[in-house]
């Protein structure tokens, strides 16, 4: 596996010298004013994990929406990184902001997302860099621990970095190995939207549950949640909140967005053991049942929301507390929560 991850590594600096030599064709468009500064977003999300598209929609909002007036915020899609590096380092000046994009990515399970950024932390190192909020997800095996190692090499070098945990398991783990960075605390950047409105007719439930490295359910807990649901409602759909495409442009990620928001304003009652199903139920008043993931970042994320009565989270699979809740006639929608102030750290840093 080690020896996998260095000739990725590796593989990708070849391609990345190379680039140096060839023209800029995805951003031959982007004209940018000596009269302007910049925020540059990379690892935009252009595939079709609509969790880390909202991640990245929430973001460049966030910026645009914080920043000065005299600030511009660029997107980097990750599928143009290598451009995207040059592209960022023939343009920068001083007092330009180099942003990554937050989410699940910082540790091994990704390591070629995490590579990226790492690159991008080395491009810039006169420039303030602020990685959004991120779950620390290095493994404690052999493998994770290695990449650990190169992280902070790469991570406690930087002069100006500020890393923002959305959990307090992560922050404590980067304030252990990222000493040199300045850590903070802060909910996933998608908790900062509101998409309540317009409000929809709720009928039916739907069901969004994993299917990957990250299922923390068995086969049997599975069939047991879909035949559960199926008694109880008439109407019952799946959504995934992967589309199972790439390079999507703006208009399509938030043509995406919408539909699954939509779909979730639409439904009684949405079941998932996704972070963000769990997060786009409460950005849209859903009420939602919640299942736990293989590692700490659902449970955690849960505890910024848990005082809307619509997020309802089973912290260990129990066939009975399934059952008690579905026995409800109505299920709770709540008002939500202004956790606005909870991003003043991030403010603070802009």
């Amino acid at each position: 596996m080690l020896k996998k991850l260095v000739n990725f590594r590796i593989k990708y600096r070849i391609r990345l010298f190379f680039q140096k030599f060839k023209p800029l064709d995805y951003f031959k468009g982007t004209q940018l004013s000596e009269n302007k500064k910049y925020a540059f977003i990379f690892l935009a999300a252009d595939y079709g994990n609509l969790g880390d598209v909202a991640i990245t929609y929430a973001q460049t909002k966030f910026l645009r929406e914080n920043l000065r007036a005299d600030f511009k915020v660029v997107e980097i899609p990750i599928s143009q990184s290598l451009e995207g590096l040059h592209f960022v380092k023939q343009n920068i000046k001083p007092g330009d902001i180099v942003t990554s994009v937050g989410g699940g990515n910082l540790g091994d399970l990704y390591d070629q997302i995490e590579f990226i950024r790492q690159l991008a932390v080395s491009f810039f190192p006169k420039n303030r860099f602020i990685s959004f909020p991120q779950t620390f997800d290095f493994g404690e095996n052999k493998r994770g621990q290695e990449a650990l190692k190169v992280a902070k090499e790469v991570y406690n070098k930087h002069p100006d970095l500020h890393f923002i945990a959305r959990e307090k398991t992560s922050s404590a783990l980067m304030k252990k190995h990222f000493s040199e960075a300045n850590v903070m605390l802060t909910p996933d950047i998608v908790i900062s939207l509101n998409k309540e409105h317009p409000k929809m007719t709720r009928e039916g439930a739907v069901i969004c549950m994993r299917s990957d490295k990250e299922k923390n359910l068995n086969t049997e807990q599975s069939n047991f949640i879909l035949n559960s649901i199926k008694e109880r409602f008439t109407q019952v759909t799946f959504y995934d909140t992967h589309i199972k495409r790439n390079k999507l442009s703006v208009k399509e990620r938030e043509l995406e967005l919408n539909k699954i928001w939509d779909a979730f304003k639409g439904a009684e009652l949405v079941v998932t053991d996704r972070l963000h199903g769990m997060i786009f139920c409460y950005i849209t008043n859903t009420p939602c049942l919640v299942f736990q993931n293989n590692n700490h970042k659902v449970r955690e994320t849960y505890d910024w929301i848990k005082e809307n009565k619509n997020i309802n989270l089973i912290d260990s699979f129990s066939e009975s507390a399934i059952i008690d809740f579905l026995a409800q006639h109505n299920f709770d929608v709540g008002v939500i929560s202004d956790l606005s102030h909870k991003y003043q750290p991030i403010k603070e840093v802009l």
